[in-house]
């Protein structure tokens, strides 16, 4: 049941339920990140179930899904592989607030994946890792300022939601970029304690850190800058802050909550072969159930271990949530799983390319198979920092991402963001892809 959703009815039951979402949720949504709309209608979708790559909508619209939960859904919906693994814990127990064997085994499996891992703690999202990294680097360095990429998103709580989308306007000097808070209600102290970098320049880098000497007791980034429309790092960026990091004793944090799993079973740190301090996970960690992680070397996890440093969470690696990341990890850590991911993205995005190539449309794509981007840049010149997206075409990504969505293809509704490819991806799904793919670009062009 692919195809136009205006041929295949529309999408009026999503109407009517957002309306009526309104009279009791706050926005008639749940997160600020589905503030969305179907193309022209001033509405997001609603899902009703989800099978292999494929979702469909409450109208019975179908679609091949390239959200896949914001890339929590590596394994695809509902894959027998966590359905099966799930089922005797619905049945036993989901819940119990005291250790269980599960999170044993989904921590020794990460030790074993993940280069920097010494040592593990589970948490419930990736914000909720984030500020256990943070706080474990504070702990370690006595310091409190933390140096951050302009763009880079680190999740919605106080401690980094900083200079996440800073407008032009405010933004400052490129070179010493403001530290501007993403929301009202973040607090002066917060946002002092923030320091803020342009990314993938070494010598604004250096410059900043020799500015904070003795100041700083974490530098983190997003190695693939997901939220910055997936800008990859330029060639030696990541050593450079490795050497930077370890020869002024500031902790280097990897954000690996899109990344992590996905792009290689150890990560983006194994894909390039850079060893942060610490790093963060979620996301692909839980397979589309709630689960978070934060890992790193032993000498900063220690002090967890002894309670000197604190962290808690009543439902931190319950025992459904743990089952689910044991069995996404063990899909995750056999190769053949992320080379199909990452060669079915890599043949999307070749499609892309030549479709808008073909048509005389500038566009960049950018980022790997297993995450990446359409960015509608003058001249389809690939970003290397925030502001560059500042001069993209924002207008033409909406309407290229309401043409596939017409196309039966479903991606993320914003631009800054990006695609993310399941293992569930078929032949089929990927042919329809393509086809939407082309489509898509002779409307574009039309116009």
């Amino acid at each position: 049941m692919i195809g136009d959703i205006q041929a295949l009815g529309g999408t009026e039951g999503s109407r009517a339920w957002y309306e009526r979402a309104q009279a009791s949720l706050a926005g008639g949504i749940s997160s600020s990140a589905r503030l969305t709309s179907t193309g022209p209608h001033p509405y997001p979708l609603y899902m009703a179930s989800g099978h292999g790559a494929r979702i469909r909508d409450i109208d019975g619209n179908e679609y091949v899904d390239y959200l896949a939960a914001y890339g929590s859904a590596v394994l695809g919906h509902a894959p027998s592989v966590l359905t099966d693994a799930l089922e005797p814990v619905l049945h036993g127990g989901t819940m119990f607030g005291t250790c269980n064997t599960a999170e044993v085994e989904l921590a020794e499996l990460i030790t074993e994946m993940v280069p920097c891992a010494d040592l593990v703690r589970f948490a419930n999202s990736g914000s909720e890792a984030v500020q256990g990294a943070v706080r474990a680097a504070r702990s370690h360095t006595g310091r409190t300022k933390i140096l951050k990429f302009e763009g880079h998103y680190h999740g919605w709580t106080d401690v980094l939601a900083v200079s996440n989308r800073p407008g032009a306007d405010e933004a400052g000097p490129y070179d010493r970029p403001h530290p501007v808070p993403h929301s009202p209600g973040i607090p002066a102290g917060v946002v002092d304690d923030v320091v803020v970098c342009p990314w993938n320049d070494p010598d604004a880098l250096r410059t900043v850190l020799d500015a904070h000497r003795g100041e700083l007791a974490a530098v983190i980034c997003e190695p693939i800058v997901a939220n910055n429309a997936c800008t990859m790092p330029a060639p030696g960026f990541l050593e450079v802050l490795r050497q930077e990091c370890t020869r002024r004793g500031i902790v280097l944090i990897f954000d690996e909550i899109c990344t992590g799993f996905r792009t290689a079973p150890g990560g983006a740190q194994a894909l390039f072969g850079v060893v942060p301090d610490l790093a963060t996970y979620s996301k692909a960690l839980g397979g589309g159930l709630p689960i978070a992680a934060f890992a790193g070397r032993r000498e900063l996890m220690e002090p967890l271990a002894t309670g000197h440093l604190k962290h808690g969470g009543t439902y931190n690696s319950s025992p459904l949530c743990a089952t689910a990341g044991l069995a996404t990890l063990r899909e995750l850590n056999r190769p053949e799983v992320v080379e199909h991911i990452d060669t079915t993205g890599r043949q999307i995005m070749e499609a892309i390319q030549r479709a808008a190539h073909d048509r005389g449309v500038p566009c960049a794509v950018q980022g790997v198979g297993a995450l990446f981007q359409v960015v509608f840049t003058p001249g389809g010149t690939p970003t290397t920092q925030y502001r560059d997206l500042l001069r993209a075409d924002t207008a033409r990504y909406a309407a290229f991402r309401h043409e596939l969505l017409k196309q039966g293809v479903h991606t993320n509704a914003y631009g800054m963001a990006c695609w993310f490819v399941s293992a569930a991806v078929t032949a089929d799904d990927l042919a329809t892809t393509c086809k939407a793919i082309e489509r898509s670009f002779d409307a574009l062009s039309a116009n």
